[in-house]
């Protein structure tokens, strides 16, 4: 496992980036992806959404939030009356990680090194689009970009400023992140509730928290 730091280009637009990243090695998990799942979205986008990592159905198509998880942020974002296309929607990870059963291909959660070695595509998509909010959806992009010690069941909806509770060394190794950082539940989560009443109670509470964000703006 190395970093993908050698692989970002020293001209860090989106276009470049992406293309740099179709073919990242840096972690082993592109050898059973079917691509990179790159970010997508606006390049002067003032919302940034970062998830954990593609899904079978992105995987497939090759762009983030498209399968029934990127239904219901369309719907969530819709709803609190931001426009998808004025964002700029990522993951933490850029190739989806699975474990099979039977014919199918289940979503498998990153581990640590994973995350670290995917981390510079991030970091040089928050430095290329600079947005005004990062939205991060769900406990492993909370993690990765706000610290391990954050629990977004404890403290999703709150705005957060940098810097946030890292040692000196992670403040001299990490990039600006955006003026405003806050941190929500993942959209997956809310398909996962055990029946509609209590889906539809997660996805009022997700709208909420994305109506704080557009409030902000």
């Amino acid at each position: 496992m190395t970093s993908a730091a050698a692989g970002v280009p020293a001209r860090r637009t989106l276009r470049m980036l992406r293309t740099a990243a179709r073919t990242c090695r840096a972690c082993h998990l592109w050898r059973t992806a079917t691509q990179t799942v790159f970010g997508e979205g606006r390049a002067t986008a003032d919302v940034m959404l970062v998830g954990e990592e593609p899904g079978n159905d992105e995987d497939l198509a090759g762009h983030p939030f498209v399968g029934p998880a990127g239904r219901v942020l369309d719907e969530a974002l819709a709803q609190a009356g931001i426009d998808r296309h004025r964002t700029y929607v990522t993951n933490v990870v850029k190739h989806f990680k699975w474990e099979p059963r039977g014919k199918r291909r289940i979503h498998a959660k990153p581990n640590a090194a994973e995350i670290a070695a995917c981390r510079p595509w991030l970091d040089a998509e928050i430095a290329a689009v600079r947005p005004r909010v990062i939205v991060c959806l769900g406990a492993t992009a909370a993690k990765a970009l706000i610290g391990p010690s954050f629990r977004v069941s404890l403290e999703r909806g709150k705005w957060l400023r940098e810097p946030f509770s890292l040692t000196a060394a992670e403040k001299g190794s990490r990039s600006h992140f955006a003026p405003l950082v806050t941190a929500t539940v993942h959209p997956s989560s809310i398909l996962r509730e055990r029946d509609s009443t209590a889906r539809h109670q997660a996805m009022r509470s997700f709208v909420r928290d994305l109506k704080k964000v557009k409030a902000r703006l």
